[in-house]
């Protein structure tokens, strides 16, 4: 095998799924600028996750949207009818 191939920052890292709240701890050198306190009073670094295998419809067994990129849609959808009206 390869000598020094592997990264040697590893770190305790939380990664949270944002559809629900879902949050775990493990090590990982992945860089982020977030941070958020766990269970234990100290401070970590923070994954956002959009899914997981708590949201993920492969092993939950039910079929969920999770809209990422439809947020700007539903949006002018909603507020549609007070755009028109300002731009007439």
């Amino acid at each position: 095998m390869k000598a020094d191939i592997h990264p040697k920052d590893y770190r305790l890292v939380v990664f949270k799924d944002m559809s629900n709240d879902y949050m775990f701890m493990c090590r990982s050198t992945a860089k982020t600028k977030d941070t958020i306190v766990w269970e234990d009073g100290q401070e970590y670094p923070l994954i956002k996750l959009e899914i997981s295998y708590t949201s993920h419809p492969f092993f939950t067994g039910k079929v969920k949207l999770v809209d990422t990129a439809g947020r700007v849609d539903k949006f002018m959808n909603k507020y549609a009818k007070h755009y028109k009206r300002d731009n007439k």
